[in-house]
């Protein structure tokens, strides 16, 4: 079976799109990078390299500094799929961080979205 193209897609690329989407609702850049930074263990500068060296989301999530356990109590339907029921790994990290960013769009606490 043929892996998903998400997977090959440039974090690069999908970084502004979730700047766009949290900015266009009233939101900042800053609440992007703390949910990502939250989930992923990158830091600023760590997110500064992903964007700059254009890696796919394959090796964004390889090479991040160390995933939150709280992860795992990201719940809700993301693209219409439970992000808890999804049993490929990588694409539960993918929609976590969708999930999160969509969470900041719609103006939730920050302290409920970091499962706080």
């Amino acid at each position: 079976m043929a892996e998903h193209r998400i997977y090959g897609t440039s974090f690069a690329s999908i970084y502004p799109l979730y700047v766009t989407k949290v900015e266009r609702k009233g939101r900042e850049r800053a609440q992007v990078d703390e949910v990502i930074t939250w989930l992923t263990g990158y830091d600023a500068d760590g997110l500064a390299a992903a964007v700059a060296d254009e890696r796919d989301l394959r090796a964004f999530f390889a090479q991040a500094p160390a995933m939150n356990p709280a992860a795992d109590l990201i719940t809700g339907v993301i693209c219409g799929i439970r992000v808890e029921q999804i049993e490929d790994t990588l694409m539960q990290q993918i929609r976590w961080m969708d999930k999160l960013v969509d969470e900041v769009a719609r103006g939730k606490r920050m302290q409920s979205i970091l499962r706080a």
